[in-house]
């Protein structure tokens, strides 16, 4: 770090193995998912950590949380540091959590230091990152961006019937502490830290990504559907094969698409057959596509190539064609200045870095619509994540905190007031 000051690795450790206690699961990960139990309990943890340090509580209306240090112009947009503290039902330790608890580390190092900063920093723990329990995912931050609650998400039931609604509410009531504040105040920036959830810094020994952007996804749900008969009955000439189609199609889409663009990503991530009997040749064929690439033009062209291979087969073997196109998020560029910050911040610490492309989704994507937003990756084992097993070495958890303390003094700090 530059002069003496750091931020304290020792204690960020420790915290991390206390947020892992709460919904651990007996082969090392975690169940947390959003709204849950669980998850309030992660929430209150924090906010009696942050009260400890005489940090100001907040809530929204989508339950995301909020822990103030003021700045010397409380006048002016905080700047957002954070991540998520949700899970996936059988999810790792660290995604999500690591950002939130390092974040708030940052924010102890600032008081620890006294450390003087232009404008307010804020720690958020965004609501449904995950949306594991609830659909859609990242929906905290999307309401944030927005500006409101979409009125469909508050009916939406998890797998046991418990409403949107109803969970919120629960856990809005167990922070009676946190003052009430409205969704989607300004913001002048924000940074989030998060594991790479890929291989590639590990692969390349690289301790840090400097994320410049996320790259755009599509998703498709396509209906074949062609005529149910007898499978020892029915010859080929008079076959309506909504499988055989659908097959025809991928067949040449896998062997295209990945192969051919190695930033490009295709993934058939459900399929359903309608009857589903061993001797019935289907009448129809149910599958959902994701689409993913960091150029919009080449993922217009991918989606265009999905639907014309479809549209052929289903064609050829006499079957009917039905597309829809349920997400569409454009590829997203991040702040140029924060990006330059955190490269910058990485020098001064003489961290080595590259930099990367998110694949996943993330709490940035949306902020980054209503302010200037960018991220830090550090490696994870394998590139496991959503897993139990999920691993971030000891090291690599204390270099993502430094970087991310360096780059938000090199954003919010007034060299003109000085530190103490």
């Amino acid at each position: 770090m530059t002069g003496s000051i750091d931020i304290d690795g020792a204690r960020l450790l420790r915290r991390l193995d206390d947020f892992a206690a709460i919904g651990a699961t007996p082969a090392g990960g975690v169940n947390r998912q959003a709204l849950s139990v669980e998850d309030r309990q992660a929430r209150a943890l924090l906010a009696d950590l942050a009260m400890k340090r005489g940090f100001r509580l907040y809530q929204d209306s989508l339950a995301n949380l909020f822990i103030r240090r003021d700045g010397t112009r409380d006048d002016l947009p905080p700047f957002l540091i954070g991540s998520h503290l949700d899970s996936q039902p059988t999810g790792g330790r660290f995604d999500g959590a690591l950002g939130t608890l390092a974040a708030f580390e940052v924010l102890e190092t600032l008081e620890d230091y006294a450390i003087v900063t232009d404008r307010p920093v804020e720690v958020v723990a965004w609501t449904n990152e995950e949306g594991s329990r609830f659909t859609p995912g990242v929906m905290g931050s999307m309401a944030f961006a927005r500006g409101h609650i979409l009125d469909e998400w508050r009916e939406i039931q998890d797998a046991e019937g418990t409403s949107l609604r109803d969970a919120l509410a629960e856990t809005l009531a167990a922070l009676p502490q946190a003052e009430t504040r409205a969704l989607g105040t300004p913001v002048s920036g924000y940074l989030e830290l998060h594991i790479e959830q890929a291989p590639t810094l590990e692969r390349e020994g690289i301790p840090i990504g400097i994320v410049t952007g996320v790259q755009g996804t599509r998703w498709l749900e396509i209906r074949v559907t062609g005529q149910a008969a007898h499978a020892g009955t029915t010859p080929l000439a008079h076959r309506r094969d909504p499988l055989l189609a659908t097959t025809t199609a991928l067949g040449a889409l896998y062997a295209s698409i990945m192969p051919e663009d190695p930033e490009a990503r295709f993934t058939v991530g459900r399929l359903s057959v309608e009857p589903g009997s061993v001797n019935a040749i289907p009448g129809a064929l149910s599958l959902t596509i994701d689409l993913r690439h960091p150029d919009a033009e080449r993922l217009a062209r991918i989606e265009a190539l999905t639907i014309a291979h479809f549209q052929s087969a289903s064609d050829m073997n006499g079957c009917m064609l039905e597309t829809h196109r349920p997400f569409d998020v454009p590829p997203t560029i991040f702040s140029e200045s924060i990006v330059r910050q955190s490269e910058q911040a990485a020098h001064r610490l003489g961290l080595p870095f590259r930099h990367m492309i998110s694949g996943a989704f993330h709490d940035a994507l949306y902020i980054s619509r209503v302010a200037p937003a960018a991220m830090i990756f550090v490696p994870c084992r394998d590139g496991l994540s959503h897993n139990e097993a999920e691993h971030v070495e000891p090291a690599h958890s204390i270099a993502g905190a430094r970087m991310l303390f360096e780059t938000l003094r090199g954003i919010v700090c007034d060299e003109s007031a000085g530190e103490t």
